[in-house]
């Protein structure tokens, strides 16, 4: 089966957006005073806080690209036989962004200068893509980098699409880009793909610090065929160099209740006498602390990096406590826990207003318990007999159940007969440690090649405190480590011709690991289930009249998962005539092994079902209805049971991009760009084919019907599951036209073919 999908706007493009460049263009044409080109002339852009150079020429047609610029404020200067050395200071270079500078020359001696301050430029006018760039000055001058708001609490860089016409950002979940779908953006460090591979929309758990950010770019339509593999929106992260300047600052952003005034018409000195006719100021310690400093590295006598290599090293800190009081639970009686659930017992039980009663003649009442053990058929119904009193006789009572209940904390608030919310959990404390070390390294190796390596890890901790201690306890401490290492290698081969090297490493970790551990053969014997080593998932139910809430065990027991994600890119830039080609492609292999405990340590519900009467089964009361369910766990008798052996797979997919791209200036007030690009990528899969999916077209040969399930390994079904589409080519179309120096009319359209092969199932 084939689909073509086409979508044609203004300002639009069907596109996906990935982008292999973090850095800007200068690009131009160079005249002579009687507006003929002059070919062959060099051209420098020298950083001014670095010194580095960055060289280029023009071509025949006079025209000249200086490409993988770094952000920042160049000096251009173009020399020429017969003509005055031109100097352009102040040109402001931003990411991902192209940049107009074009020369006049005079007529004279290169021993001659003219110097020329340049302008800011009112519109970006080089090219057919929308995009904007945000600064980390703006994003710290402006209050909405709020703090502890998403995922690690630490400020989030993803703010800055709250500055953005067509943006919508609240959360780490909630960022939408022109109307996409949310979370379905791409997001990028220097270049090289950076999204959570657990989860798209968690992505603070990858970030790196605001304040080792120089410039957040977002595009967000008409993207070039160098972009690919997202939807609503590329996000990239440009960060900050060092330079020929020790520069450095530290900052705290602290919260502390000690600040703060009281809450009015509060006396705090009802809970503590030391306190008495002062307000109640609710507990608050949250503070978020670090610092920058980088310049060029000097060793001495041994070495001198100035003009040649530099670091910049970033550190945040987050930490926030929390106190946790007046939490409220419900927990069982005494009259409960030793089977008497007499002040369970509701109204009888109607139906259009009339009482309601079972084959024996005996009146239904809410909440009322039947033995499981006197189930029997009558006048064919299904019956049971109700416990006298509806009290549980102490024979009845499962010795399991006993041990469990045990455990569980002793009503403590509400008064002897209060039935819920009946035990007040004694104060206590959670906290939350971040930290965000970052490390960026530039070295210029010569005129013609430079390197830069980057850095950062993002450590995450948190107790996850609920107030017990106890093993039962459902506590899974938060412990979490994701590091960004990226390189990337630039070669000017010829003056037009520039290459470009990357590659990277994403790597999470997350050791999602009950806090506490508990051998199952103290309530189950041995080798009940295949891990006994944490306390098993059980919900004793609970409702108006009772019972116990508190969480016990861990149904979900996600040991180690990690997140690889290596990384490559390579480009080139040619500058021919008005032309500027671009051909490149990237590779993205992930790989998330899991080892997974879910229901490894078992998961057992109980419900209202078990002690009610099978007779009501199908009836619907006004007012209730038979059965309760901590009564059924107390009987043992479950009506869910859960059990697994540990799951040990290896997930993993790849993806593969190619592109060519031209930037032709057909005037210098228009710009086309055009390209073709081509996309391949696999779908998640198991490596040794243990990830299975039903097949309802199969027999299933335990029960000799239609429905059973297939393994990725199956004969019938190789390797995967599905088949992978071949092939996407996207045909990119942009066109930018300078009106006047306010006004620019951008144009994009594109076309997305895939195929798409016979389904297996």
């Amino acid at each position: 089966m084939r689909s073509l999908s086409i979508s044609c706007a203004l300002l639009l493009c069907a596109a996906y957006g990935m982008a292999q460049s973090t850095t800007g263009t200068l690009t131009g044409t160079v005249s002579d005073p009687a507006a003929a080109v002059v070919a062959g002339a060099p051209v420098e852009a020298k950083n001014n806080a670095t010194g580095l150079v960055y060289k280029a020429a023009t071509s025949a047609t006079g025209n000249y690209t200086i490409a993988e610029v770094p952000a920042g404020t160049y000096e251009v200067t173009v020399t020429a036989p017969g003509f005055k050395k031109e100097v352009r200071v102040g040109v402001e270079v931003q990411a991902q962004t192209t940049f107009r500078v074009d020369f006049t020359l005079q007529v004279g001696t290169a021993s001659e200068s003219v110097t020329i301050t340049a302008e800011a430029p009112l519109l970006k006018t080089e090219s057919g893509e929308l995009s904007h760039n945000v600064t980390t000055d703006s994003l710290n001058s402006l209050p909405i980098l709020t703090i502890g708001s998403d995922g690690a609490g630490v400020r989030n860089p993803l703010a800055a699409l709250q500055l953005l016409p067509g943006a919508v950002f609240a959360s780490d979940a909630t960022l939408v880009v022109n109307g996409m779908p949310s979370s379905s953006q791409a997001i990028r460090i220097e270049g090289q793909d950076a999204t959570n591979g657990f989860w798209k929309e968690i992505n603070s758990t990858n970030q790196t610090g605001v304040d080792a950010i120089q410039e957040v770019v977002v595009e967000t339509s008409n993207f070039a065929a160098e972009y690919g593999q997202a939807g609503g929106g590329y996000i990239n992260y440009t960060m900050k160099s060092g330079t020929n300047q020790y520069h450095g600052g530290a900052f705290d952003y602290l919260a502390n209740d000690a600040f703060n005034s009281g809450l009015a018409n509060t006396n705090a000195g009802q809970t503590n006498s030391l306190k008495d006719n002062q307000h109640v100021r609710p507990s608050l310690r949250r503070d978020d602390y670090g610092g920058t400093f980088g310049g060029p590295i000097k060793l001495g006598k041994l070495y001198n990096g100035t003009n040649k290599t530099f670091f910049f090293f970033s550190i945040e800190g987050y930490h926030t406590k929390t106190l946790s009081t007046n939490v409220t639970y419900t927990v069982p009686t005494p009259a409960y826990q030793a089977g008497n659930f007499s002040t369970a017992l509701g109204p009888a039980l109607t139906i259009g207003g009339v009482v309601q009663q079972d084959p024996l003649g005996n009146t239904l009442y809410a909440n009322e318990i039947f033995d499981p053990n006197s189930q029997r058929s009558v006048n064919g119904e299904v019956v049971r007999t109700p416990f006298p009193n509806n009290t549980i006789p102490a024979t009845e009572l499962d010795p399991t159940a006993l041990k469990i209940q045990a455990m569980l904390p002793q009503p403590n608030a509400g008064g002897p007969s209060a039935l819920i919310n009946n035990y007040v959990v004694p104060s206590y404390f959670n906290y939350t440690n971040v930290e965000l070390p970052t490390l960026k390294l530039d070295h210029n190796v010569s005129p013609t090649i430079k390197i830069s390596a980057f850095y950062s890890a993002q450590r995450q901790y948190s107790p996850g405190n609920i107030g017990f201690t106890q093993a039962f306890a459902s506590t899974e401490p938060t412990n979490n480590l994701s590091q960004t290492t990226r390189l990337n290698y630039d070669q000017t081969i010829t003056p037009t011709l520039l290459m470009h090297v990357g590659a990277g490493l994403l790597e999470t970790t997350e050791w999602n690991i009950p806090a506490y551990t508990y051998d199952q053969s103290q309530l189950f014997g041995n080798d009940v289930f295949p891990l006994s080593t944490y306390f098993p998932s059980i919900a004793p139910g609970s409702g108006a009249y009772g019972g116990s809430t508190v969480g016990m065990g861990e149904g979900l027991i996600a040991l180690p998962q990690k997140d690889t994600k290596p990384t490559f890119i390579n480009s080139f830039t040619w500058v021919k005539g008005n032309h500027t080609f671009k051909f490149g492609g990237e590779m993205i292999f992930e790989g998330l092994p899991i080892v997974s405990g879910y229901r490894a340590a078992g998961i057992i519900g109980f419900g209202a079902a078990e002690t009610a009467d099978p007779y009501t089964t199908g009836l619907t009361f006004a007012n209730g209805a038979t059965g309760y369910s901590y009564a059924s766990f107390l009987t043992g008798n479950y009506n869910s049971l859960n059990v697994a052996g540990l799951d040990d797979a290896r997930l993993g997919n790849h993806s593969f991009g190619l592109y060519a791209q031209d930037s032709w200036k057909v005037t210098r007030k228009l710009t086309v760009d055009y390209g073709l690009r081509y996309d391949y990528a696999t779908l998640l899969a198991e490596e040794h084919g243990r990830m299975q999916d039903a097949a309802f077209n199969l027999i299933n040969p335990t029960i000799g019907r239609d429905g059973t399930v297939i393994y990725g390994a199956s004969k019938n079904y190789p390797g995967s599951l599905n088949d992978n589409y071949p092939y996407a080519l996207g045909p990119r179309l942009g066109i930018a036209y300078q009106i006047t120096k306010r006004t620019v009319l951008r144009l994009g359209s594109g076309i997305t073919y895939a195929h798409r092969p016979t389904m297996r199932t």
